[in-house]
């Protein structure tokens, strides 16, 4: 199982200090807690795109090609390419030369966000987010797996004999995540291509994340990719630690009553009891994290925010201490306890390298005759 972090990229203003961050420095900051994630033995750092203020990464390939080459083995995703609005044949482009510089450390999460400007400023329509959505990711999907494409659709110019370079790396396309907090449609679209589905489970109820991810565990299983409980399933979620937690909620509320998101709405403890948001100590993250196999059963990614809301630098870098000596490994364990043979891991690039190989009809005499050097 894969632990992480992600990152919206807000630039929020510290309610304790009154101190804004500028861009420059808040790009840097994701920069320096990427590298720590990787210091303290987690799996995946991954990074939003918005293309609005108060956030400030709008172009989540040049941060990540930049977070690869200072670091050597942390897996670089996204925490959603707008996958409605970005043009699929540069996501195609963009993600495999990322793929080559990062060595293969790269994934990524679809989505179709959360600022309903986003679609007139790139020309969308936003009634369309769905179809969208399912377009792009059919031609996407395509690029990746053909070297000469034909296409004709609704949202773009057609294509002829296109061949969008670089080829993936290996000839493995980046591993897909179809991100979504509320939408069947896209458990559907997951489901449908053997992708792996990462439900945000930030804002709603252990009830809707429940019925989300059954539902695309059905599907999954229904397209003839392999039984339910092998579907690939992710999770998003927020902490944030203390060693006891009473530090812990007096730090965090003026963060959390404050934050862009949710604050001035329901009170933090009543936040906390309706949706996996979890202030305490080690312990308490550890105890409620692991109960989200109870709903969702055995997933492959765990991924946790905890640089938002205008947090200082310092005090993510002390989260990812804890998590990384006190937290993690605990879940590790106690997340394999039981764990069925069957239910895959996280798809990586090397496994996905192998499974290619592997699926790669057997070499017959002949075969092997033919392929042999005349003298």
């Amino acid at each position: 199982m894969q632990f992480g972090i992600f990152s919206v990229g807000d630039i929020t203003t510290d309610p304790t200090t009154g101190r804004t961050p500028t861009e420059h420095e808040r790009l840097n900051a994701m920069v320096t807690i990427a590298k720590k994630a990787e210091e303290v033995g987690l799996d995946v750092y991954a990074a939003g795109e918005h293309h609005n203020p108060p956030f400030v990464n709008s172009s989540p390939t040049t941060l990540l090609a930049y977070i690869a080459a200072q670091t050597e083995r942390i897996v670089l995703s996204t925490a959603t390419t707008l996958i409605t609005t970005n043009d699929p044949v540069k996501i195609a482009e963009d993600f495999a030369l990322l793929q080559h510089l990062a060595g293969g450390r790269v994934d990524l999460t679809l989505g179709r966000g959360n600022t309903g400007p986003v679609y007139p400023w790139f020309g969308k329509d936003i009634r369309q987010g769905i179809n969208l959505a399912i377009e792009n990711y059919a031609l996407l999907h395509r690029l990746w797996r053909e070297d000469v494409v034909d296409w004709k659709g609704h949202f773009r110019t057609p294509l002829q004999s296109f061949t969008a370079t670089p080829r993936p790396l290996d000839g493995v396309a980046p591993f897909v995540w179809h991100g979504s907090i509320r939408s069947p449609e896209i458990a559907e679209q997951a489901a449908y291509y053997g992708d792996g589905f990462f439900a945000n489970h930030i804002f709603w109820p252990a009830s809707h994340t429940k019925q989300m991810v059954e539902l695309y565990r059905g599907r999954f299983e229904h397209h003839g990719h392999g039984r339910a409980d092998q579907a690939i399933v992710g999770l998003g979620g927020q902490v944030f630690l203390a060693k006891n937690s009473q530090d812990a909620k007096r730090t965090f509320r003026p963060y959390f009553d404050n934050a862009p998101v949710y604050g001035h709405g329901p009170s933090m403890e009543d936040f906390t009891s309706q949706t996996p948001l979890t202030v305490g100590s080690p312990q308490e993250v550890i105890d409620r994290t692991l109960g989200f196999r109870d709903y969702v059963g055995d997933y492959q990614r765990q991924l946790f925010l905890i640089d938002h809301a205008g947090l200082p630098l310092q005090t993510v870098l002390d989260q990812l201490d804890i998590l990384g000596e006190e937290v993690v490994p605990v879940l590790r364990r106690e997340f394999a306890t039981n764990r069925p043979a069957h239910v895959p891991d996280a798809p990586t690039h090397a496994s996905l390298v192998a499974a290619a190989r592997d699926s790669q009809p057997a070499e017959t005499t002949s075969d092997a005759a033919l392929a042999a050097p005349t003298r």
